[in-house]
């Protein structure tokens, strides 16, 4: 008899694991128990402003205790990515803290001019003369990285534009499409899976969006779970021509038996 493969774990953070500050139910529970089967995870998060240092002491706060290594970011998928495309290239970034220290890591000096890339992530703290100043660069050559393309939540009182929208600014102002590294991308699916050492039919992915974490794992041809503990209703699901493999309230809900077999 073959032995039985091994699977493992991609999990989204927010509306899986937590809403805002608040720990979703049993999520505490299912990652140890993760954790104690000696079963491999990733939290695999679009959220490209923390460090996973930062991820980590945030689920710490809602005593859910992890290693950073338990972390990857798309800011790290795109510090990964430009490396691989131009070892110790240049970026021009806006962005903040994750995305910086990401490409810090990866040997990429950060540039006030002509830059290999034009980096954009989530955050706050640029301003519309950074935003010209990236839109020169990018008509003078520089190459434009998104490290995601999440949407804003449109929710009066939100006082983030969302990096999409930003995005979108400089798509129009330069002519050029941004190439996206989080998810959906292949890109951040297929380099988290590796960071756990899995094979594609060894691959389960727990999120609670369709266009991101499920589309993403319908692409990659990885097992796909959907929690409506987030963004995603029930009555939603009829707007889309794929679908998850499996549906729950939340991670409490979930039977691992099932899962794992």
């Amino acid at each position: 008899m073959e032995p039985a493969k091994k699977k493992g774990f991609l999990i989204d953070m927010d509306g899986v694991i937590y809403s805002g500050d608040t720990m979703i139910g049993g999520a505490d529970v299912f990652i140890k128990t993760l954790q104690e089967k000696d079963i491999p995870f990733l939290f695999m998060t679009n959220n490209s402003q923390r460090t996973a240092l930062d991820a980590v002491n945030k689920l710490a706060g809602m005593g859910i205790d992890v290693l950073e290594e338990n972390v990857y970011t798309s800011a790290m998928a795109t510090a990964w990515f430009l490396s691989f495309m131009n070892p110790k290239g240049t970026a021009f970034v806006l962005g903040e803290g994750g995305l910086i220290s990401s490409l810090h890591k990866e040997g990429y000096q950060l540039v006030n001019q002509n830059p290999d890339f034009v980096v954009v992530g989530e955050g706050r703290n640029f301003t519309l003369e950074m935003v010209n100043n990236a839109v020169d660069m990018i008509l003078s050559g520089a190459k434009l990285v998104a490290t995601n393309l999440d949407p804003s939540p449109k929710k009066p009182g939100w006082n983030n534009l969302g990096i999409k929208a930003v995005v979108s600014m400089i798509e129009e102002a330069t002519g050029n499409k941004a190439f996206s590294v989080g998810k959906p991308s292949p890109v951040m699916m297929r380099a988290a899976r590796k960071r756990l050492g899995l094979m594609t039919d060894e691959t389960i992915v727990i999120g609670d969006t369709m266009d991101t974490d499920i589309l993403g794992s319908v692409q990659m041809g990885y097992q796909s779970v959907l929690t409506l503990s987030g963004v995603t209703k029930k009555s939603d699901l009829g707007n889309y021509a794929f679908a998850p493999d499996m549906i729950v309230n939340s991670v409490k809900h979930l039977n691992l038996d099932t899962l794992l077999k």
